[in-house]
């Protein structure tokens, strides 16, 4: 016995130096061969080599993506919802030639976002801009009320306070009708007040579920996959999608110390059918359960003039489209790109398209709250103005109330609403609904919103942003490290 523990002893130098060799090799093509970022790849390669073993680990603790990993393994099972095939006639390659003249320098982005969102643009839609909790909520209340045979229900946070209370008791309502309700709450957001409104929507009997609890040890890879979108249908007729969450909050009228701007629409025509589809397939994730038949999905006839698309956004298949999306709507703006968001933390890419948006002679403005709800997103995303600011593009700051809205308008005819933001949460681990519009009335709705927005707002120069305390800049620069996981 000795003997062979002297003989291991003298040959398992050589066995760690190889399985050291094996496994540097091996970590290290994984890095060359999927890592995007070559810089990143460089310095995780050196890493690697430079510290055997430990820098594997390392890697293969903090480098992989595990995030999107998880999200694709999760979306991704077999017997997936799969929403029905696009009619002949708005097939997403032909989407741009659907359009009509007035709109030909979009055509290339109606082409471009029909292969990204893999969905047709849809004619005939009438679209509401609805302010504020003080105009969306009793609107969409009467909708709850009148809904005759189902109603499906997506929120990010749905507080229970007394404007929660009112939502869960006409789903409660309906429920006792026979309307069949479908209620999905991100488990994240239902935390945000105590006790949650999932016990209080259980109580009326309303089918309620949260997507992807977190508190389970086995749920840890998936604490950043948060659904953030905002989807209400009716009968499979009428939509409300938007920024709004179910919040005290919104409602300004009523006064209070945490007051949220936000925007929400109304929507009629044949776009519905997407926005139930989005619906259909996180309820079909989370309960493995599908929404089927003419109940969910009725024939849908024309009721305005605009042209428009859901643009669903995700760590999952859908990953990086609404990076492309905005990418392609700065690339095809002539006039001008009007922005809205709570929260500004580009990253280069979308950084260098807004400096060369502006650079072609094309007026960027970006319309940001004063006062930020969340301070370290504020200050990464001060530190990162500068970039922008001296290509060209206008930054504005609006007065308090905190402004929750999300726009984009290109050149006063094509808008994007919805529950993004321009941050990495949004851009890449939430799971998001846009709406991309073409004209009609909403644009010009959406135009006049914001241009009272920027009226209000403050200017931002480059100058004033320099004369910043270096303290501050310190802070704000630290800050922004941290801009990927805010």
């Amino acid at each position: 016995m000795r003997a062979f523990w002297e003989g291991v002893a003298e040959v398992w130098p050589h066995i760690a130096v190889v399985l050291t060799l094996f496994v540097s090799v091996v970590t290290s093509g994984y890095v060359i061969l999927y890592k995007r970022d070559s810089r990143s790849a460089i310095i995780w390669v050196v890493f690697i080599w430079l510290m055997p073993l430990l820098g594997a680990l390392v890697y293969l603790g903090f480098g992989v993506n595990r995030v999107r990993l998880r999200a694709r393994a999760l979306r991704g099972k077999s017997g997936w919802y799969q929403p029905v095939p696009p009619t002949e006639v708005c097939l997403p390659e032909h989407s741009g030639r659907a359009l009509p003249k007035e709109f030909v320098h979009l055509r290339p982005l109606a082409e471009f976002l029909g292969k990204v969102a893999e969905k047709p643009i849809e004619p005939g839609n009438q679209f509401k801009l609805l302010v504020n909790g003080d105009e969306a909520y009793p609107e969409m209340l009467r909708a709850l009320d009148a809904a005759e045979k189902t109603i499906t229900f997506c929120t990010y946070i749905f507080d229970n306070d007394r404007w929660g209370k009112r939502f869960a008791e006409a789903l409660g309502r309906a429920v006792k009708r026979g309307v069949k309700v479908r209620v999905l709450i991100d488990d994240a957001g239902a935390r945000y007040s105590w006790p949650s409104i999932v016990k209080y929507l259980r109580s009326l009997e309303v089918p309620v579920v949260r997507f992807l609890p977190t508190f389970a040890p086995w749920r840890l890879m998936t604490m950043n996959l948060r659904n953030h979108r905002k989807v209400v249908v009716v009968d499979g007729r009428i939509g409300f999608t938007g920024g709004m969450n179910i919040r005290q909050g919104h409602v300004i009228k009523e006064g209070g110390k945490k007051l949220v701007q936000d925007l929400h629409f109304l929507i009629e025509g044949p776009v519905v059918r997407q926005l139930q589809e989005a619906f259909a397939e996180d309820w079909f994730f989370t309960t493995r359960k599908r929404l089927e038949g003419e109940e969910w999905f009725p024939p849908l006839a024309r009721k305005g003039t605009v042209f428009a698309r859901a643009l669903v956004a995700g760590p999952d298949k859908h990953f990086e489209k609404l990076r492309w999306a905005i990418q392609g709507a700065l690339a095809c703006a002539q006039k001008s790109v009007r922005i809205v968001t709570p929260y500004f933390i580009p990253d280069q890419s979308l950084i260098s398209a807004l400096n060369v948006t502006a650079m072609r002679g094309v007026t960027v403005d970006i319309i940001m709250p004063s006062q930020n709800n969340l301070p370290p997103v504020d200050w990464a995303s001060r530190a990162m103005w500068w970039q922008v600011l001296e290509r060209g593009c206008r930054i504005w700051l609006t007065p308090p109330p905190f402004d929750h809205s999300k726009l984009l308008l290109v050149d006063d005819l094509w808008a994007m609403i919805g529950s993004a933001n321009w941050d990495p949460r949004s851009l890449r681990l939430n799971f998001e609904l846009n709406v991309e519009c073409y004209g009609g009335d909403l644009a010009g709705q959406v135009g006049e919103i914001i241009e009272k927005k920027r009226r209000t707002a403050r200017q931002i120069s480059l100058e004033e942003m320099d004369r910043r305390p270096l303290a501050i800049r310190l802070r704000d620069g630290l800050a922004r490290l941290l801009s990927p996981y805010l």
